[in-house]
């Protein structure tokens, strides 16, 4: 049974805000020096484990400062991995996933209140839901502050999570585990990437990476953008989402689409205009049925295709955000930033599969893992860029069969492993597959 959690009625104040002493680490010939600051939260989420909410202050930037509320594992904090989960867009807010995926609380649809979620990702593991890059969700600074690449998003979290662990060693003793959904297909291979060059070249590194997972994301376009078509109509559910004339339309669309895509990879400047293209022939002819492009099931109702604005009206209550110790700078909450998402348009057809060999090779576990009714990064492209991709597993993982995925005597998918690398494709699940399928 779900536990309510009144917020009308928020519990004693928390302990004051403390902050850390800054740290400063450089990645070619940028520093980054920052300084975090955290306050323990009462009264929003979950009160039966600690939580805590906070800014990282990038120092040298104009006012730029990351948000995140982290949560102590429900079994046991000091034997327990640290997370971090990094929702997409680019520009959406990990918060979102917070209260409508896999943290330890839900809110009810008219907005009055939270509830306990079971399935919450910290049973078995600390983890924190950090907005970043700067300007998203309750992220602020000026727009000179904003990132457009993921060379600075790897950096400013690398300083991040080494600040956090440096105040807090307590939540440092099994390692860190970074997941990422949608754009977290981009954002997590390449701060996990950071993290396996410090972890072999920094004295002062204190972030150990022990695995990294990436949900429904777009890690190598290349390969992804090819099987738009397949999915439109020969998906796992026989589910045609559109004509065969727009199919075969779709279909003649691929190989500019593609080469576009392999130009951008040499000549940066040429990437918005492959977003652009193959967006329009590969995602716009879906759009335009009023279908919705993270679930091909149902329709699209709203800007993000669901209605979140029971969210958005929890998160803006003015004493919800003094109980999250949410700055007074910090915009009016909303679930993207499109300013965001558009400084992100000459990294989006990067392919980051290079990063994820990178890990595996340091024999870190990786999971891929994919909802089978998502269009928009469906599970047929995920699949093929990790059977297509360079490194010392390859073959094995390509000979490996597909083996049923079985959680509480329910077949919920089906999982192909070989060495560190799994492939997870889960069935009736959509783009965000945790609020679909808690269970698996």
């Amino acid at each position: 049974m779900f536990r309510a959690f009144c917020v009308l009625a928020l519990a004693a104040a928390a302990a004051a805000a403390v902050e850390h002493a800054p740290v400063a680490y450089t990645s070619g010939e940028r520093q980054v020096v920052g300084k975090l600051q955290d306050e323990e939260v009462t009264g929003v989420c979950d009160d039966g484990v600690k939580s805590l909410s906070g800014y990282f202050k990038i120092e040298g930037s104009k006012n730029a400062h990351y948000f995140f509320y982290f949560f102590e594992a429900r079994n046991g904090a000091a034997d327990a991995p640290t997370a971090v989960w990094l929702t997409g867009g680019p520009g959406c807010s990990s918060q979102l996933a917070l209260f409508t995926e896999n943290g330890p609380c839900s809110i009810t649809e008219d907005a009055s209140q939270t509830q306990k979620r079971p399935q919450s990702w910290n049973t078995n593991q600390n983890i924190m839901w950090v907005d970043q890059p700067t300007g998203v969700g309750f992220s602020y600074g000026d727009s000179d502050d904003y990132s457009s690449n993921e060379a600075e998003v790897a950096d400013d979290m690398y300083a991040f999570l080494n600040a956090f662990m440096k105040a807090h060693p307590e939540y440092n003793n099994h390692g860190t585990v970074m997941f990422g959904e949608s754009y977290g297909g981009h954002y997590v291979p390449a701060i996990s990437s950071r993290i396996v060059d410090g972890m072999k070249s920094d004295d002062a590194n204190l972030v150990k990476l022990v695995g990294m997972g990436v949900g429904n994301g777009l890690t190598k376009p290349e390969v992804q953008y090819a099987y738009y078509p397949a999915m439109a109509v020969n998906n796992t559910y026989g589910i045609k989402t559109v004509s065969d004339d727009v199919a075969a339309a779709m279909e003649a669309a691929v190989p500019r689409c593609i080469d576009l895509i392999k130009k951008c990879q040499d000549n940066t400047q040429s990437c918005a205009f492959a977003q652009s293209y193959c967006n329009l022939k590969l995602v716009e002819p879906y759009s335009k049925t009023g279908k919705n492009v993270y679930d091909i099931t149902k329709p699209c109702k709203g800007d993000l295709c669901y209605d979140f604005s029971y969210v958005d009206t929890f998160l803006n209550k003015d004493e919800i955000k003094t109980a999250l110790h949410v700055a007074d700078e910090a915009s009016e909450w909303k679930s993207c930033n499109m300013k965001v998402n558009t400084d992100f348009k000459l990294d989006w057809m990067k392919n980051f599969d290079g990063a994820v060999a990178k890990v595996l090779a340091e024999e870190i576990p990786v999971l891929i893992y994919a909802g089978d009714l998502d269009y928009i990064c469906n599970w047929m492209g995920n699949k093929a860029w990790t059977l297509e991709f360079e490194w010392e597993g390859k073959e094995a993982f390509n000979a490996a069969m597909d083996e049923p995925w079985v959680v509480d005597e329910t077949v919920h998918g089906m999982l192909r492993t070989a060495g560190n690398l799994q492939f997870l494709q889960v069935y009736k699940a959509g783009h965000m597959t945790p609020m679909d399928q808690p269970e698996a």
